[in-house]
């Protein structure tokens, strides 16, 4: 997928087979990110019980591939030129599986059972890039990707406490702006917050701007050629010769 111009300095990317190589040089460069997640933390219904830290990390980096080329693995990655400076996590409910196997959650849909498509789970910023826009504009790249893919209600988890890692969660007024409202208490430092988000559906190449002149061609040919200009005189007839003009009379100067 070609990149996505948002302004001047950043642009986005999904993550795909063609963007998986800039993703892992991205956490890989911050050690895999929260201790070596790999952003598979959401992704598992269990804890991820390797006999080594090493081999934990690993297994993240490796089942995040895999369910990349699966297709069954999305997000946001933001870049300054070429270089990943941002990322943001959002997947279908299903494929984000943790937080419905948590007693919080559960607690929160014994009260709201209300149909959830769509999850955003986390964002991961440079931290040279931090407080610069980053997070507003992964968000939005996350929700036009949801858009293009049918929409639905999005559900996310932002934190209200500033002394908690808003890099990784995303800030309660970030998604306020966003047009989420927020829905419960999660937490002691995070509220629930939902969306919906309409799908955008593509226009067929016939519906373009040339669509008007297609439709004039058409009525032409309904009707047919138009017919020939009749004469006033009939065919054979001699046309009445033209009178003569009278010579205009010039007054001689005294």
């Amino acid at each position: 997928m070609a990149p996505r111009p948002t302004n001047d300095r950043w642009t986005t990317r999904e993550l795909s087979r063609e963007t998986w190589p800039d993703f892992e040089g991205f956490f890989a460069r911050f050690g895999g990110v929260q201790a070596g997640c790999w952003c598979m933390y959401y992704r598992r219904e269990r804890p991820n019980h390797a006999p080594t830290e090493e081999e934990r990390i690993e297994q993240n980096r490796k089942d995040h591939r895999r369910a990349v080329h699966a297709g069954t693995a999305t997000g946001v990655l933001v870049y300054a030129g070429t270089i990943p400076v941002g990322w943001c996590q959002f997947d279908r409910r299903e494929h984000l599986p943790r937080f419905d196997a948590g007693r919080k959650y559960q607690a929160l849909v014994a009260r709201d059972r209300s149909a959830v498509d769509w999850r955003i789970s986390c964002f991961f910023v440079d931290p040279t890039a931090r407080r610069t826009g980053v997070t507003e504009v992964a968000l939005r790249a996350a929700l036009a990707g949801i858009a293009r893919r049918g929409g639905g209600v999005v559900e996310a988890f932002p934190t209200t406490n500033p002394r908690a890692v808003a890099s990784w969660f995303g800030s309660l007024g970030t998604f306020r702006r966003a047009g989420f409202r927020p829905v419960a208490r999660f937490g002691a430092s995070h509220v629930v917050v939902r969306r919906r988000v309409l799908g955008r559906v593509a226009r067929a190449p016939s519906r373009a701007a040339g669509s008007r002149r297609a439709r004039r061609e058409a009525s032409t040919r309904r009707r047919g050629p138009p017919p020939p200009r009749r004469s006033a005189v009939p065919s054979g007839a001699r046309r009445p010769a033209a009178r003569p003009r009278s010579p205009r009379t010039r007054s001689r100067r005294s």
